[in-house]
This record gives structure tokens, C-alpha cells and sequence, in this order.
């Protein structure tokens, strides 16, 4: 299925929680890991939720060197996005099921992110992965910028993707419960560290 040119010109709303992990039963390495549920909305390329994991990444010498972050786990409820990820940036996407709902107080969302039951065409989903409550009031932020970079392994080698735009961000309540049986249990065990809001973003990726 086609996918969009890069860059991608994406704007929406994003719920971000840093964790402290000491390391899980899949090699993971221990240190700091971003848990980020996304919502991009009409004005972006795609339309389209996402629940990812990356942390950092520094890499020493070469082509890549300087600091970047590396994405380890990613969901989509979008097939294009999921296509264009994988192909054009080395993004390890999958296909999940997206449940939203407001939240308790101004500003803030809940959201449940669950496997496919069988195919992109399934309807109803599968085992849970994750769900995140955040509840913050509307602050008046000033928008500030940001920017940074992706770096993903690919066959040997590696692809850096730059990312810069701008929002208005400030610290939010945030709450997540990990599958224990799921692909993200291992986050269960990890200790939180602070949560945000960039709210309004507007980001140029690739």
C-alpha cells in the first residue's frame, strides 16, 4: 500500500512518560525509556494512533555520531504509516487496536491499545498491551521548539531520520498498566519517572 513522500508533515497531541528500567528477560539494556501515546489529527500527512517506546542513543563515531533516540517498540492503527515506517526509516511498526476516551479533567485522555484478534481487517481486538489515563488542566504555555533524531539499525547498517517542530508543553498526571502477559511486561517493572503533555505539537519528520 503507498505511503507518503517523506518528509512528514504531522501535527496532534502527545502523552509522554519516562521510565527507569533495570533491564527485563529480553536483553534489554537498563536506563531511561519513553513511553509515548500520540494522537495525530487532521492537518498531518496521516491521521492515525501510535503507542511507542524509544530511549536514547548515542552513537560514538561514524556517519551517525551524536546523540539520537532509537525506537524499540511501535504500534499503528494505520497500515500506510505502518508501511512507511518500516520502509523509509527502519521503524519497527505493528498493527494495534486503538480505544480513546476523554479523561477526568481538562486536557486529559485515556486510551487502551490492544493486538489485532487475526488481520488488519479485524474489527474487534486482542490482547491488551497497554493503557495510560493522563488528567492535567489546560495551562497557558508559551509553544517552544524542539528537535532531534531517530537512529534504527537496518541490515547491518543504520538510517537516521530527523525530527523538529514546535508545542506547547508542560508535566501532566500520567498512569499506565502493562499486560503482564504482553509484549510490553516487562515496563511493569520499571519505575516512573514524569510524564508531559505536547500539546498542539506540529513536527516535520524524515
Amino acid at each position: 500500500m503507498p505511503f507518503p513522500s517523506p518528509p512528514w508533515d504531522m501535527q496532534g497531541q502527545l502523552w509522554l512518560t519516562l521510565f527507569r528500567s533495570r533491564g527485563s528477560a529480553d536483553e534489554r539494556p537498563p536506563g531511561v525509556y519513553g513511553v509515548a501515546l500520540v494522537d495525530y489529527q487532521p492537518g498531518s500527512v496521516l491521521t492515525y494512533g501510535e503507542l511507542l517506546v524509544a530511549r536514547p542513543q548515542r552513537v560514538k563515531s561514524g556517519r551517525d555520531k551524536g546523540r539520537h533516540v532509537t525506537v524499540t517498540d511501535i504500534w499503528v492503527d494505520s497500515v500506510e504509516s505502518l508501511n512507511g515506517g518500516r520502509a523509509l526509516w527502519a521503524i519497527p511498526k505493528d498493527l494495534a487496536v486503538f480505544d480513546w476516551s476523554p479523561g477526568g479533567s481538562r486536557g486529559g485522555v485515556e486510551a487502551t491499545v490492544s493486538t489485532l484478534t487475526q488481520s488488519p481487517a479485524s474489527s474487534g481486538p486482542g490482547q491488551m498491551i497497554a493503557s495510560a489515563e493522563f488528567s492535567a488542566p489546560r495551562l497557558l504555555m508559551p509553544r517552544v521548539p524542539f528537535n532531534g533524531s531517530t537512529w534504527q539499525p537496518r541490515d547491518g547498517s543504520s538510517v537516521v531520520a530527523k525530527l523538529k517542530g514546535s508545542s506547547r508543553t508542560f508535566p501532566v498526571k500520567g498512569s499506565w498498566t502493562f499486560d503482564p502477559d504482553g509484549p510490553l511486561a516487562w515496563l511493569g517493572r520499571a519505575k516512573p519517572i514524569a510524564s508531559v503533555v505536547m500539546r498542539d505539537f506540529r513536527m516535520s519528520f524524515g
